[in-house]
């Protein structure tokens, strides 16, 4: 993806694409396998980015493991319908049985965002369902806790902007750091998340507490903090990591959306802390 970095994508990762139903509800997910044996890994994206925005990043982790990214209920070609709801514990559900149902084993889980949160929810209620957690700037908000940085108002205001077909010029008003590559792409897969989940996430972004699930996290786990973002403060991030029993935090030189930005400094300690632990 043009703008994310200039290392080369392996050009030897098989990807297809499939669906599987789970609790009831219809999932979509992009499977990049390459042929190697390290521990699977499963990408749970944010409140606004379906499996397609993070396949570039896939295909480079997949170079040595399979990586499985969910399109997550409400987004991408994931199902979303009318009475559908958005709590952490059905996010954390629906991320369980894609385990089961694609055979993951007990995968890596890297969550971004929203993901972030699903993948602590997850790896505190059930320590059996994965090997290891990597964070990206999770939104550490909840109950007495300081509101998320960026508005709901901005979301739906991108999103009616993509659904009434706006041109790349127009949506650089929104996004000016991104190159046409990256906002084609957002313009591309945006109208497809849900209204209804956009805003029901963000409202529990702010009720739902997770600083209690973090300390219960007993699995190896890397939070990695956006320097040029305010969603993970230094005072955060130190925090978190007290919280963890088996914690590490790395930080990368870009916005929120880090691979977009950073894709070397996101993949590289991802790649250290993985192959430290033999994974």
């Amino acid at each position: 993806m043009a703008g994310s970095g200039d290392i080369a994508a392996p050009s030897c990762v098989h990807v297809r694409g499939a669906h599987c139903t789970v609790n009831g509800v219809r999932l979509h997910y992009l499977n990049f396998d390459g042929g190697g044996g390290g521990t699977p890994l499963l990408v749970l994206p944010g409140i606004t980015s379906p499996a397609a925005t993070w396949a570039f990043v896939a295909r480079h982790l997949a170079s040595s493991r399979r990586v499985v990214v969910a399109d997550i209920r409400g987004r991408g070609l994931s199902e979303a319908r009318q009475g559908m709801t958005y709590r952490l514990d059905d996010y954390t559900a629906d991320a369980l049985g894609m385990i089961e149902a694609v055979a993951l084993g007990r995968p890596v889980i890297l969550g971004h965002s929203m993901g972030a949160r699903i993948a602590i929810r997850l790896a505190a209620t059930h320590p059996g369902s994965t090997t290891a957690l990597i964070l990206a700037d999770p939104p550490l908000t909840g109950p007495g806790r300081r509101p998320y940085p960026t508005p709901l108002e901005s979301y739906l205001t991108a999103h009616a902007a993509a659904s009434r077909g706006a041109t790349i010029d127009e949506f650089r008003l929104l996004n000016p750091t991104w190159s046409d590559e990256q906002i084609a792409l957002r313009l591309e897969w945006l109208p497809t998340c849900d209204v209804e989940a956009i805003a029901q996430t963000y409202a529990y972004f702010h009720s739902e507490d997770i600083h209690t699930d973090i300390a219960n996290i007993a699995c190896p786990a890397l939070l990695i903090r956006a320097a040029n973002a305010h969603v993970v403060t230094p005072e955060d991030a130190a925090e978190v990591v007290t919280l963890l029993k088996n914690g590490a935090v790395e930080e990368v030189a870009a916005g929120h959306m880090i691979p977009w930005e950073n894709l070397p400094g996101f993949l590289e300690p991802i790649e250290r802390f993985l192959e430290s632990r033999n994974m």
